[in-house]
């Protein structure tokens, strides 16, 4: 493993496109000092808490609730046919209140408490107003990560992810897309929270079960943020996520650089193993080359002995061509 890479001094009201567009991850030390949550995180939890309050107006605030036993680590049930944590509803200063009472209990008595991926602006809202960054004409989705001490096993996004540490600490494990094999990721359907996970243990690898894992550790990038320091996840890498201390907080904001009337990948590759995974081999090669010439490999020159006109699904795709294109879709998967 390797240190992620750094900057500072970055100036969190005019951040620069070439890390907001950037392919490979960075660490932005300090970027939220200024901000006042994460100055009340830095005097103390209880000063966060009170902070938080200022803006809580009796949200509610989905929760992933782990017996102590679990050490923090959200992941499946022994035979991965569940999970080892339940899932709750409660207030968001419900939540703060058991946070800091939990910090006075014995560490092995510590139930992990998570409550992930809240849209800010809809539990704290007036928060942004005075923490918040400027990523330009981006459309970015700002959530709220509250709990323990936890781990998320590694997993990737499709959206580009600047993630802001305004409490605690946390260390992030990063792998670069290409990894995907030595990572040994669990089903695609079924899991924890929606992204499909790598199986291996980051505390304790069962590299007889995982041999490759090996290779993963020598492209892993590693870094462990503080309160006021940032990272920036570019789409599609893989990261590891630690939370550290007792009572931690992070925002994040997800944005996505394809259009908006653009379907998730993921749909596309369900519908992949649906229709081509079981052809035979020389099948499968052939529909290969066939993604790689209308897909990964298409430019102006895949259609163009085509008439504009006429070439309907191989034209460029705008709001209403993928409009068209769903529906047709839709209408071959009903028969």
């Amino acid at each position: 493993m390797k240190a992620l890479p750094e900057r500072h001094g970055l100036d969190p009201h005019a951040l620069p496109d070439e890390v907001l567009n950037a392919t490979t991850p960075v660490v932005l030390r300090g970027l939220t000092l200024s901000w006042p949550a994460t100055q009340a995180a830095r005097r103390s939890d209880a000063e966060l808490a009170a902070y938080l309050r200022q803006y809580w107006q009796d949200a509610t605030v989905g929760m992933l609730i782990g017996p102590p036993e679990i050490g923090g680590r959200f992941f499946y049930n022994q035979s991965l046919s569940g999970f080892n944590f339940g899932r709750d509803m409660g207030k968001l200063d419900a939540v703060l209140d058991t946070l800091l009472q939990l910090k006075r209990a014995p560490a092995e008595a510590v139930p992990a408490l998570y409550v992930g991926a809240t849209t800010v602006d809809t539990c704290l809202p007036g928060f942004r107003a005075a923490n918040d960054l400027n990523l330009g004409e981006r459309d970015a989705l700002a959530s709220l990560w509250l709990g323990n001490r936890s781990r998320i096993a590694a997993h990737f996004d499709a959206p580009d992810n600047l993630a802001c540490v305004v409490a605690g600490r946390r260390r992030f494990t990063l792998f670069p897309p290409d990894q995907l094999a030595n990572l040994y990721v669990g089903p695609l359907d079924f899991t924890p929270a929606g992204q499909a996970i790598s199986l291996v243990d980051f505390h304790a690898p069962d590299f007889k079960r995982f041999p490759r894992f090996a290779q993963a550790l020598e492209h892993a990038q590693v870094a462990e943020l503080e309160a006021g320091d940032a990272i920036f996840i570019p789409s599609m890498w893989w990261h590891h996520i630690e939370a550290l201390a007792p009572l931690n907080l992070l925002v994040n904001y997800w944005w996505s650089q394809a259009p908006e009337h653009m379907d998730s990948p993921m749909n596309a590759l369900m519908l992949a193993l649906l229709t081509m995974r079981e052809l035979p081999p020389a099948q499968r090669e052939a529909w290969a080359g066939i993604f790689n010439h209308y897909v990964f490999t298409a430019d102006a020159q895949t259609a163009a002995h085509i008439p504009p006109d006429a070439r309907h699904a191989l034209a460029p795709i705008d709001a209403a061509g993928a409009r068209q294109l769903r529906a047709h879709l839709l209408n071959r998967l009903k028969r």
